[in-house]
């Protein structure tokens, strides 16, 4: 993701979309902001660990930045919601491969690899149309 922007950007970013600056809200966006992959509530909650934010607030403000546009709201398949920032021309960037590491857990973006879906030779056509996720499970290079 992008590097965080100044508070005044921030606030501009929120209000753009509606809702109001707060302290919390600057806060949470600009964790979003900083993350390289989808985060959870919880991990969200933890990087703002001593701000003087309880899970609550973090998990209300979250649910508002996504229900407004600025996050998306995912869940890679362990019913776990996680949120991330939406940055650019949105319809392409939602569209991008995860990996989840089956040993840490760790989820990344992988939004520079292509993903190309055909049938194996000798079979009948795909019956896929459109395919709108693509995640990938496997080991990360830190495992």
């Amino acid at each position: 993701m992008q590097q965080a922007n100044s508070g005044p950007e921030l606030r501009r970013v929120i209000r753009t979309a509606g809702l109001k600056g707060t302290v919390p809200r600057i806060a949470v966006l600009a964790e979003m902001m900083r993350a390289e992959g989808p985060l959870s509530h919880g991990e969200i909650a933890g990087r703002l660990t001593g701000r003087g934010f309880d899970q609550a607030t973090v998990y209300r403000n979250l649910i508002d930045l996504a229900k407004a546009g600025v996050l998306w709201r995912i869940d890679l398949g362990d019913h776990v919601w996680r949120f991330e920032f939406r940055e650019g021309d949105q319809a392409r960037k939602r569209e991008h491969p995860h990996f989840v590491c089956n040993e840490c857990g760790t989820v990344s973006c992988m939004p520079r690899a292509k993903v190309r879906i055909s049938p194996r030779p000798g079979t009948a056509k795909s019956r896929i149309a459109n395919v709108s996720e693509v995640l990938l499970r496997g080991r990360c290079e830190h495992c």
